[in-house]
């Protein structure tokens, strides 16, 4: 797996959810503003103190955890 050096948990930072450098934003959260619709230039505008290197290492280890954990889907 690629270097993951900007993500972190901690169970005193929102519920120790897997965040950005410690702050109070989630994996979860940008991940769902990319699955929304919106670009990394929105997400990053609407997180000024984030970079773009955060962003690709939130996708990143969105789906690292995606292809670890087997997930039941109902069937089509």
């Amino acid at each position: 797996m690629a270097k993951l050096d900007r993500i972190t948990q901690d169970p005193g930072v929102m519920g120790g959810k897997p965040c950005v450098r410690g702050m109070r934003v989630t994996v979860g959260m940008i991940v769902g503003q990319i699955g929304a619709g919106h670009s990394i230039e929105e997400v990053l505008a609407e997180y000024p103190y984030l970079e773009r290197e955060d962003v690709l290492q939130a996708l990143r280890y969105a789906a690292w955890l995606a292809e670890e954990r087997e997930v039941t889907l109902p069937r089509a």
